[in-house]
């Protein structure tokens, strides 16, 4: 047989493999010897990872009527950690950077965000306030994990140590601290639609340069706008802005906003959203290996937000407030002060629980001011914001806007145009007042007028002024039962009647609202069908009771001021508006200036006129409910006093409505406080505003509380 290899051939296979090795020999020592000598080590291309950044713009300020700052906004730095980066460090530098920066923080006087619900210190338990959001979390936790929902904490924390693989020679009181923030980054695999993990928020530039000059790896620093507001007052109007929450994602990602964005919650906050929030920048930042920043490009300059200015006056503002907190301590402690002489239990005294007041112009529909209390800091928010949101009088719930209340006898100046139109009654017309209205006694029912539950005797023979001046329930009975054709007619008209002042429907207010109940057959039947009511007919007796500003009608302190405001003007509704204008963010362009919108016009001058003439009555008549007060005040004002019934509170609601000047109104008030009493017992809160806002100089000297004068 003939040999495959020679000799000859095996040598010529071994010089070819020579060859080739020495191809690459030389090739490689050209690229890694030679051409980093003659190039230089400097100049050899590194390996770079890009990452786009948001540059967040800046948010416009918030101004009042006459151009006092209430909320702007100032730079600021985010500490924001990137979960893939870390891990590719590997376990080890993930647990010691995330603890050095704990520290780091901690040692420049900041704190780290941590909603890991369990205690940060020993004996660690689950926290006992956790939230219904830090509960949804940790089920998703132990679900993603196969974690058994009942699980101990020390087994919960042993098994987090081993899954993390933290040191056994790092504490204890360490380990939770790692532990704490793995769970947030892992958090943001786990439920997908969370916001990016912020480790700390608003931080120095020296914070920032420090961890810089660290070189963490995953570790960034982000320019943000902290929203900070100038007066303590107004909170429920301004409003606030927080960090999107993921349902409110699902709406403003259609709109272009990153997941983390920081979006208005309520009041002008939220309903100037678009206007205040300007456009982010794009950059696109370089990062090589090591973490150091290679390259910085920007792609889209930010663009800042437009300015807003409210019709809120501060001044007024802090006057309202004022007053409102001042009547509520001084019925308080009357009642305290009643107890003790009786000897009552101190949890029986029936406090009140809230309130509201309005004021607006009548003459454009422009809100003045707007108080609900309890109220809260909006400088000190974010702060007490976990505390607000638990504590039971609801401070963050704006009663102005969103308060539902019976309006008692403030609704009878509605059945007395729904009387006057359909000529149940007219200016001189009579009802005999004898006490109790017994015309559906064979019924069951009977009700009686406020006097004869005091007096035993009616107000006798009253046309419409002298009915609203002595606010004679048994009149407005009347007037109501009387009104044409079936109690289901009747009880239309006063619902279309109480409409064409605003009442239960939109006010056409740019912030949130409730539109309230306004209680007619129809609506009835719908709340039948709701399970809210026992029978979907329309009694007659709902009929009596309606007239006279009892019943089902629930409105809002905002529609009561309006309605006050339409009967001041002449029948003029206006939309309520609180913004006045939107600027250009450099301020060179007005690109919105409010005007006063007319929602209805009430033709009938001559029945609004005879309502003027029974609220002024009110006021400065010999009879008159708010005689107390404004017989003898400087200003002539036209009123309206009610007391409420609502729910199964023992102690009905007060309910004011005026307005000044009279013969020629400029401003209106709506005020309604919960277990108020009565409104004559919440009347003087009208007058203290009267008092800051027409600053008269005989009026001065009425105001008991120094301070709401400047």
């Amino acid at each position: 047989m003939q040999k495959m290899y020679t000799p000859a051939r095996l040598g010529i296979i071994f010089a070819v493999v020579a060859a080739i090795l020495a191809v690459y020999v030389f090739s490689l020592y050209k690229i890694q010897i030679y051409e980093t000598l003659v190039i230089g080590a400097g100049d050899v291309p590194q390996k770079t990872i890009p990452r786009t950044v948001v540059l967040p713009a800046a948010r416009g300020n918030i101004y009042d009527r006459n151009g006092v700052l209430l909320a702007s906004g100032r730079p600021s730095y985010d500490i924001r950690l990137e979960r893939s980066a870390l891990r590719e460090t590997g376990d080890n530098n993930y647990n010691r950077t995330i603890l050095e920066l704990v520290y780091a923080t901690m040692d420049e006087g900041y704190l780290h965000i941590d909603t890991f619900p369990i205690t940060r210190g020993a004996p660690f338990e689950f926290v006992t306030d956790m939230t219904r959001e830090q509960r949804r979390r940790l089920d998703a936790y132990f679900a993603f994990f196969s974690l058994d929902p009942n699980i101990s904490v020390s087994e919960f924390l042993d098994w987090m140590r081993v899954h993390y693989k933290i040191d056994y020679t790092i504490g204890i009181l360490d380990a939770r601290l790692i532990t704490g923030v793995r769970y947030e980054l892992e958090m943001r695999v786990i439920i997908g639609n969370l916001t990016p993990y912020i480790f700390a928020r608003d931080v120095s530039s020296d914070f920032v340069s420090l961890v810089e000059e660290r070189g963490y790896i995953g570790v960034h620093a982000e320019r943000g706008f902290i929203r900070e507001y100038h007066t303590s007052y107004g909170a429920h109007i301004l409003g606030y802005i927080r960090r999107m929450s993921p349902a409110q994602y699902e709406v403003y990602r259609e709109r272009g906003y990153p997941m983390d964005a920081m979006v208005g919650q309520v009041g002008a906050e939220l309903a100037f959203e678009e206007q205040l929030r300007g456009s982010e920048g794009l950059q696109v930042v370089r990062y090589g290996v090591d973490g150091t920043v290679m390259d910085v490009a920007t792609r889209r300059e930010p663009v800042p937000g437009n300015h807003v200015y409210l019709t809120m006056d501060l001044g007024l503002q802090v006057a309202v407030e004022h007053a409102l907190q001042a009547q509520i301590s001084i019925i308080n402690r009357a009642r305290e002060e009643e107890a003790g002489r009786n000897l009552q239990a101190a949890d029986e005294i029936e406090r009140i629980t809230g309130g509201a007041v309005v004021v607006t112009d009548v003459r454009t529909g422009e809100l003045l001011a707007s108080a609900s209390y309890p109220t809260y800091n909006p400088i000190e928010l974010s702060r007490d914001y976990a505390m607000l949101s638990l504590d039971r009088t609801n401070p963050l719930f704006n009663r102005a806007t969103h308060g539902r209340y019976t309006p008692g006898s403030t609704f009878k100046m509605v059945t007395a145009l729904a009387g006057l139109r359909y000529d149940v009654i007219n200016r001189y017309s009579e009802i005999n007042d004898v006490g109790r209205y017994t015309r559906y006694e064979d019924r069951n029912f009977v009700a009686s007028c406020w006097i004869y539950n005091s007096a035993g005797v009616g107000h006798g023979p009253l046309n419409v002024v002298q009915a609203l001046e002595r606010s004679c329930n048994y009149f407005f009975m009347s007037v109501a039962d009387r009104l044409p054709n079936s109690s289901a007619d009747g009880g239309r008209i006063l619902a279309q009647t109480a409409r064409e002042f605003g009442l239960g429907v939109s006010s056409g207010l740019e912030l949130p609202e409730d539109k309230g109940i306004l209680a007619s057959p129809e609506w009835k039947i719908d709340a039948y069908a709701q399970g809210l009511v026992e029978s979907p007919i329309w009694f007659s007796a709902e009929q009596v009771t309606t007239g006279f500003g009892q019943g089902n009608n629930r409105f809002t302190p905002v529609q009561l001021a309006n309605y006050a405001a339409t009967i001041a003007n002449g029948g003029t509704l206006y939309a309520s508006s609180i913004l006045r204008k939107v600027v250009s963010s450099d301020f060179s362009e007005t690109i919105h200036s409010h005007s006063p919108v007319v929602l209805n016009q009430i033709a009938e001058t001559e029945y609004i006129e005879m309502i003027q003439e029974g609220m002024i009555a009110v006021a400065r008549g010999g009879m008159g409910t708010a005689r107390a007060v404004f017989r003898d005040y400087p200003v002539r004002v036209g009123a309206k006093t009610g007391t409420a019934q609502f729910d199964e509170r023992l102690v009905d609601d007060g309910v004011f409505v005026c307005f000044a000047p009279a013969q020629n109104p400029e401003i209106a008030i709506a005020i309604v406080v919960e277990k108020g009493g009565s409104g004559s017992a919440v009347m003087d809160i009208a007058r203290m505003i009267f008092d800051y806002y027409f600053k008269s100089e005989s009026s001065m000297q009425a105001v008991p509380f120094g301070e709401l004068i400047p």
